[in-house]
């Protein structure tokens, strides 16, 4: 799953919580800490709220940083090569820095769940392995150690305990993480996603809705409903709501403001979507939909179930709505047997979108894929330039589309604040970013923001009000 939604400063994809987690009572465990490092997008940041919830439920207090941990976890990321090489060069930097006894290790998230035992192969130090569908387990997995195992494992995808929130502790306080649909069946050729976080699994329609509504009521005004697929949501309830139905309801709830959805899957993108957000403002009118390669070839060999050509009739169906949509994408250069010819396909597929946000990548093979035993045929320099080129297209495009802004006034939700700069940063409903002279206390408000200056990432503005 990409990341169309950047962490800003009100955000932080370093969750620090607290950990630990026995059946021992929560008094006993109140001096212990621990610490969670999050690698990957934005399901491995909720997933860290669910793990430091349910470890602070044990009466684990948060560390103030890695080295006082008494418990370091790592939510891991396996979607490219290079996120899962990250984890294992931190395991061992953090050898290497500890000279006393080491705390306890945890992996968590989809490298520990495609790894598996062989993680204790490469980090001997790590005591811990469990993969997303199985943290509820955390408390019995750390008592385990506690009674003198060595190595504990949690690796069963055989469940839906993954949607357990009551324990969640959000990190923002005023946007919410909401996981609708679990896993994946799409089964592309390069991706380990139905690997790592098992098949499809769908939460009922009530459970989501009282969920969202208790949000709302502790004050939270931006809803993000996720999923490695999140519009393949199917209402397992005898309600058999559709996932257009399911926006619709979540932007009639008193007090949200903003509902947000990512990552969607082309072949379920359907036109009630595109029909809901246009008659719901609380509906942010933005897509993510990610095309991964402009070549009907291409996507053939990675079997994205859609050709070019399907794919540019769901843009169609976004374009044709009332209201302005933006679109983001994501984009893998280099996969097996791509051409030239392929490539020249997928520029051009950007210059006749005109992406607001293209997320490229260079093809890796990943373990447990189709691809993974096929012929890298692509050389590493030349996906490096392929991913050159295509981003300074996408440079361009973006930037002629955001100088067309300047001069117009967006309402912006703040995020954060650069306290060198001055200058507060937030988000429209777009997914633009835009910066802004303001203060602190202005985070989690809505703002009006006059733009008067863009550049290909971001915007530049003044206030014109609350919004």
């Amino acid at each position: 799953m990409s990341n169309p939604f950047q962490i800003l400063p009100g955000e932080n994809s370093r969750s620090e919580a607290l950990t630990g987690g026995c059946d021992k009572p929560a008094r006993e465990n109140a001096a212990r800490t621990f610490f969670i490092e999050t690698f990957g997008c934005q399901m491995n940041v909720h997933d860290s709220e669910k793990v430091a919830g349910v470890m602070m439920s044990r009466g684990y207090r948060a560390a103030e940083d890695v080295d006082s941990a008494d418990i370091i976890f790592y939510n891991t990321c396996s979607i490219r090569e290079k996120a899962a090489q990250k984890v294992f060069s931190r395991l061992g930097q953090l050898k290497k820095q500890r000279h006393a006894r080491l705390p306890v290790i945890g992996v968590l998230g989809c490298v520990a769940q495609q790894e598996g035992d062989a993680i204790f192969e490469q980090a001997p130090h790590v005591s811990l392995v469990c993969g997303s569908a199985s943290y509820s387990k955390l408390p019995a997995l750390l008592e385990e150690l506690e009674s003198g195992s060595r190595r504990v494992t949690g690796l069963s995808l055989a469940t839906d305990e993954c949607f357990e929130t009551e324990l969640t502790r959000r990190d923002n306080r005023f946007r919410a993480y909401v996981t609708i649909i679990e896993g994946c069946d799409k089964r592309c050729s390069f991706c380990v996603v139905p690997e790592t976080r098992g098949p499809e699994r769908s939460r009922a329609s009530a459970a989501l809705l009282a969920e969202c509504r208790r949000l709302a009521d502790e004050g939270f005004t931006e809803i993000q409903l996720l999923g490695q697929t999140v519009n393949s949501w199917r209402d397992p309830s005898p309600a058999r709501l559709t996932f257009a139905e399911l926006l619709s309801r979540v932007a009639e709830i008193p007090g949200v403001r903003r509902v947000r959805f990512t990552t969607s899957h082309p072949r379920d993108f359907t036109p009630d979507i595109v029909q809901a957000i246009d008659a719901y403002p609380a509906l942010c009118n933005h897509v993510h939909l990610p095309a991964q390669s402009g070549s009907s070839a291409v996507l053939a060999r990675m079997g994205r179930t859609y050709s070019r050509e399907a794919y540019l009739e769901k843009i169609g169906c976004i374009r044709s709505a009332k209201r302005d949509i933006s679109i983001s994408t994501d984009i893998i250069v280099g996969f097996c047997g791509e051409t030239i010819e392929d490539f020249e396909e997928t520029l051009s597929l950007l210059d006749e979108v005109g992406y607001d946000q293209v997320f490229s990548f260079k093809y890796s093979p990943r373990p447990k894929t189709a691809a993974g035993g096929w012929e890298d045929s692509v050389d590493d320099a030349e996906k490096s330039r392929r991913l050159a080129v295509l981003q300074e297209r996408q440079r361009q495009i973006q930037l002629r589309r955001n100088e067309a802004k300047v001069g117009r006034v967006f309402e912006v939700l703040v995020e954060g604040f650069h306290a060198r700069l001055g200058q507060a940063v937030g988000r429209t409903p777009e997914n633009y970013i835009v910066n802004f002279p303001g203060v602190p206390e202005w985070t989690g408000q809505y703002e009006a923001v006059w733009v008067t200056a863009a550049g290909p990432n971001s915007l530049v503005g003044e206030r014109a009000g609350a919004a």
